[in-house]
């Protein structure tokens, strides 16, 4: 039954698809589950610069409270709606893969805008594939086989353009002007009122030091029927007795765990859960420290010259067993790697001791040397061209 519906979609797609394109942009980020990341970087670009283009996102069901709240343009995905509107937009912005039965034509421009910086293993080099459902082989050739329909695809840096080509197999346009998302980083001195209202939002008082905590997930931890369960153990409860008082955690779990996290006995003055309604970007702006694991966010963190510490318990497992990396991370990153949570908590105490400005220039220029900080601008100009044509 369910390769019955995905044919008949991809029909669908397919005829609706040959009709005349609206001026109209569709945005995805995470599956339709968060108005975030560099989709709504071009997002707010675009409704900001240019009034003349339509713009509407697709949402999975049970996640429209935050585009709700903001007033944000949109439609449930896979709904009668939907089906209307995904196959005659004229352009899709995405920052993930989406299924191949959701067929374009040749006249839908897909601009691929990738969720980060690989530093771990990712597409095709990966060496064994863990996800469930999932072979080795049928892994690589769906990967494939989706970016063969990207038009455009984002970089950070010649680095992640040499992989993302490699461990896509992409041969289409790359948009080497950094990940829009980052584009206020790199231009955070011009973006003051903004860091002022999250920190609103989030009910912080300027004396306290933010410390972010966005680890990423593991796909050989249990699956469930919203995501896949965490398995790694952060000393919360140590926080609170020893740092709480001059510190406030946000712990943004990735989306395909955040279902997992209990925060019913958190005080909400030292810990505060992240994971849903807010957008990464300006989490990492308001943060004066991160704390992670193998997640890109440390890439466009690096761009804030703010310190770094990660907390890898199972490092040794990760790269021998998971993903792999494809540069040694004991001598790259920019900050100590940590294995036990009480020495997590010493490094917290002690963060001014921390010395990790002789590795940031080097980490920030292999990772980071195309951040220019006009990347949803670029994209910009690429949605003209391509109308003009």
């Amino acid at each position: 039954m369910k390769k019955i519906i995905e044919t008949v979609i991809s029909i669908w797609f397919k005829l609706l698809g040959k009709l005349p394109k609206k001026n109209l942009v569709y945005f995805e980020s995470f599956h339709g589950k968060q108005f975030s990341d560099n989709p709504k970087a071009v997002y707010d670009y675009l409704k900001k610069e240019d009034a003349t283009l339509e713009l509407v996102w697709g949402v999975t069901r049970g996640y429209e409270e935050t585009f709700m709240k903001k007033k944000v343009p949109y439609i449930s995905r896979f709904s009668l709606h939907w089906f209307f509107v995904m196959p005659r937009a004229k352009f899709w912005v995405i920052n993930t893969r989406t299924p191949l039965w959701l067929s374009k034509d040749n006249q839908t421009i897909y601009i691929q805008t990738w969720h980060g910086t690989p530093l771990k293993r990712i597409g095709v080099d990966i060496e064994e594939v863990n996800i469930p459902g999932y072979t080795k082989d049928s892994y690589d050739q769906e990967f494939l086989q989706e970016s063969k329909r990207w038009n455009y695809l984002t970089s950070s840096s010649d680095y992640t353009t040499e992989h993302f080509k490699q461990a896509f197999g992409f041969t289409g346009e790359m948009i080497t002007k950094g990940f829009p998302r980052n584009d206020q980083l790199v231009n955070r001195k011009s973006h003051e009122s903004k860091i002022m209202e999250t920190k609103r939002q989030l009910g912080i008082n300027n004396d306290k030091k933010i410390i972010l905590y966005a680890p990423t997930w593991r796909e050989t931890d249990h699956k469930t029927a919203d995501g896949y369960e965490f398995s790694i153990e952060f000393p919360y409860d140590n926080f609170i007795e020893t740092c709480g008082e001059d510190m406030i955690l946000l712990v943004r779990m990735h989306y395909l765990v955040a279902q997992t996290l209990d925060t019913s006995n958190w005080p909400k003055d030292k810990l505060i859960d992240v994971s849903v309604g807010y957008d990464m970007s300006d989490l990492l702006l308001v943060s004066d420290v991160l704390i992670t694991d193998y997640s890109s966010c440390m890439f466009d963190f690096s761009l804030t010259n703010r310190p770094m510490l990660f907390f890898m318990p199972d490092s040794t497992q990760y790269e021998q067993d998971i993903r792999g990396f494809y540069q040694p991370i004991q001598s790259l990153l920019p900050g100590p790697i940590i294995k036990e949570p009480d020495k997590l908590i010493e490094q917290l105490k002690k963060l001014d001791t921390i010395d990790y400005n002789k590795q940031y220039e080097t980490f920030k220029q292999m990772f980071c040397n195309k951040e220019t900080g006009t990347s949803a601008q670029s994209i910009m100009k690429i949605i003209k061209k391509e109308m003009s044509e």
